[in-house]
């Protein structure tokens, strides 16, 4: 007897697959509307993978999130407190009921300035970790005007969106870190014939995307185009965190607290003003008079700082975090069966190094990098179980090094 489908009836000789069961058999067209009808109700592997991932089950605590925080970045304890508070209320934002109409939880943007190699970046990356919502780093220096070559401001949130697995409930719930927000800075007061693409007409263009609308994105990313099918996407529920150095904005800093030095009390509490870390003081209208538009600023109602990093910092940083520089290079020469360790006068003379180059953690990298090329390069060859890097064997190395 010709076995035949138990769904369409259909013979073995009339479909190219017959999977047989226990008491029945199913063709394989049967088979593709079965599993399609599965995923639709909930079941299946792509079913779970949209409803369980980016699915909040318990929201971290302002205080969980800075202790995880602080398992990978050495300081900084200020940027910490605001970024876990914001990333916090988000998450409750989120939660507030639909049919709650007495009170609208507006979101709150954070704006984060420090110099470079004070970890900016690593607190967007570290807190990504944590987080069960989409989470995506873009650079600002890519972006210009709409017309022009580089990236539209649209192309934040097809990023957004392909890490979200083109989910757009997810994505609409989602964070973005903005970095090198402070390269779209106004280039110049002065109105001129040149347009400033790639500065103050980029800010315009993330004006209505940090505050809330609609936008239609290009799924696959690029200029948009009339042919194209878009993806339309709701900001009001997304938030941004956005980073830049702000390079000479101490100057800006510096001017505005010297003009309120009238009379002999003022002279006092000049006094009282750390100059070696000005940063600590900025306000809003440091940023406006570095070039941000006063409009995008009224949208990152949070502004923070980051404290430059001193010797001690910059030790820290080298041994105790639990991805640091150190734990890097001892895992490397580990997975070959070597011990690698740093006398205490090694690892000073490094921190010495990366103070005097002024590139912050950025420098401390750089610098173990080239002690250690030559003994990356020979070690691993050598019957050795054990390697010491001396400080003498530093100092040796760098002599050798460009970066002398």
């Amino acid at each position: 007897m010709a076995k035949k489908c138990n769904f369409c009836g259909r013979s073995e000789r009339e479909v190219k697959l017959l999977i047989t069961g226990v008491d029945g058999c199913i063709c394989e067209d049967c088979a593709v509307q079965a599993y399609q009808v599965a995923t639709a109700n909930g079941y299946g592997p792509e079913a779970r993978r949209q409803t369980s991932k980016f699915n909040m089950k318990r929201v971290p605590k302002p205080k969980e999130i800075k202790e995880y925080l602080d398992q990978y970045v050495i300081g900084q304890d200020e940027a910490k407190r605001y970024l876990s508070v914001a990333v916090y209320n988000h998450y409750k934002r989120l939660q507030q009921p639909k049919n709650d109409n007495e009170v609208e939880i507006e979101k709150s943007n954070i704006i984060m300035v420090g110099s470079t190699g004070t970890g900016k970046t690593l607190l967007a990356r570290t807190i990504a970790r944590q987080l069960d919502v989409p989470f995506t780093i873009v650079d600002a220096t890519v972006f210009t005007e709409a017309g022009y070559v580089g990236e539209d401001v649209e192309s934040i949130l097809t990023r957004l969106l392909q890490v979200a697995d083109y989910n757009v409930e997810a994505t609409q719930r989602g964070i973005v870190f903005i970095d090198e927000i402070d390269k779209i800075a106004r280039k110049m007061d002065n109105p001129s014939i040149t347009r400033d693409v790639s500065g103050e007409g980029v800010q315009q263009g993330l004006l209505k995307l940090l505050e809330g609308t609609n936008v239609n994105v290009p799924p696959k990313g690029g200029r948009k185009h009339p042919d194209q099918d878009y993806i339309s996407i709701d900001t009001h529920n997304i938030l941004f965190i956005c980073g830049g150095a702000f390079d000479g904005i101490e100057r800006k800093i510096a001017q505005r607290l010297n003009t309120h030095v009238v009379g002999y009390n003022s002279v006092q509490n000049v006094r009282k003003i750390d100059k070696e870390n000005l940063m600590q003081y900025i306000a809003p209208q440091d940023l406006k008079s570095f070039g941000l538009i006063p409009e995008i600023i009224g949208r990152l109602p949070v502004l923070t700082y980051l404290n430059p990093l001193d010797r001690d910092a910059l030790t820290k940083i080298l041994t105790e975090p639990k991805n640091s520089i150190i734990k890097q290079y001892q895992k490397l020469f580990e997975m070959d069966g070597i011990k690698l360790t740093f006398t205490p006068e090694a690892l000073t003379l490094i921190v010495d190094k990366a103070v005097e180059y002024k590139l912050g953690a950025r420098g401390l990298r750089s610098i173990v990098e080239n002690i250690m090329m030559d003994a990356m390069f020979e070690v691993p060859s050598k019957r050795t179980k054990s390697f010491e890097v001396t400080a003498e064997y530093a100092q040796e190395q760098l002599d050798k090094s460009h970066l002398q």
